[in-house]
């Protein structure tokens, strides 16, 4: 390391004085001062650290509402006629309202309302932004299931209450296990987009793996490295979620044959 250090010394010195040097020199050096000088890596780790916290927590937070508005959806649309319950369809109207207007406006803007509209005194900017992209999240995670929910033949559902099944029970033990699997992969593919989507909590302050390049790049007054830094950080992050949803995928296809 002290002999690198020397070398970028050395050669950034002559890029100072404006004279010729070779375009590896030249590389090594934008690369050593965006990444190993002043230990400038360890603060791409702690922005993995934070974008992976992000993603984990708006995650649960937007499969929690998703199941629930659309179990509430599906169990309104599968009503018989002529039995319609005036407080689901409240709650029905309810969920509606929200699924349009999350999927009717673009995330940079829900980001900002949320982060300096409501939350303005809150200095939390990237639980903010957690909470915002599970809420995003789970309007599009909602869609899904219930698509999966209202493509299963009804005799499942009928089936689940001649046995003595509740609502929740037929639809815990008996419909959703058949679901997920033609959900799964929709679903794989909205976390993905929602783990991407951590970069855009920057706007409003939240310290993931972009804002600790924009903090580089002020520094160094270099963009090219930090950001190649940044995208390639992501692409290998969306791999290893890839990998694993592709594995999840073929044990379940096996489970299937058995």
């Amino acid at each position: 390391m002290g002999q690198m250090a020397e070398l970028y010394a050395l050669w950034k010195g002559q890029m100072i004085a404006g004279d010729d040097i070779a375009f590896w020199q030249e590389f090594f050096v934008k690369f050593y001062q965006a990444f190993i000088e002043a230990d400038r890596w360890t603060q791409y780790i702690s922005g993995v650290g934070t974008t992976l916290l992000v993603t984990a927590m708006a995650l649960i937070l937007g499969v929690i509402l998703g199941v629930l508005v659309a179990m509430v959806r599906t169990a309104h649309d599968q009503q018989r006629p002529g039995h319609r319950n005036i407080l689901l369809g409240f709650v029905n109207l309810l969920c509606k309202i929200y699924v349009t207007v999350i999927r009717g406006t673009p995330m940079m803007v829900q980001l900002l309302i949320m982060g300096m509209v409501i939350f303005a005194s809150s200095r939390s900017f990237t639980m903010v932004g957690a909470l915002t992209l599970g809420i995003n999240s789970g309007a599009y995670v909602a869609e899904i299931i219930r698509g999966g929910l209202m493509s299963l033949d009804r005799g499942q559902m009928e089936a689940g209450r001649s046995l003595g099944l509740n609502y929740i029970d037929t639809m815990r033990f008996i419909v959703v296990p058949q679901a997920f699997k033609t959900i799964l992969p929709a679903l794989g593919n909205e976390f993905i987009v929602l783990l991407k989507d951590t970069s855009l909590i920057t706007v409003i302050g939240g310290k993931e793996i972009l804002y600790a390049a924009q903090g580089v790049m002020g520094r160094t007054y270099e963009a090219m490295f930090p950001l190649l830094g940044v995208a390639t950080i992501y692409l290998i992050l969306v791999l290893i979620f890839s990998a694993l949803q592709a594995k999840l995928e073929r044990r379940m296809r096996q489970s299937d044959r058995r």
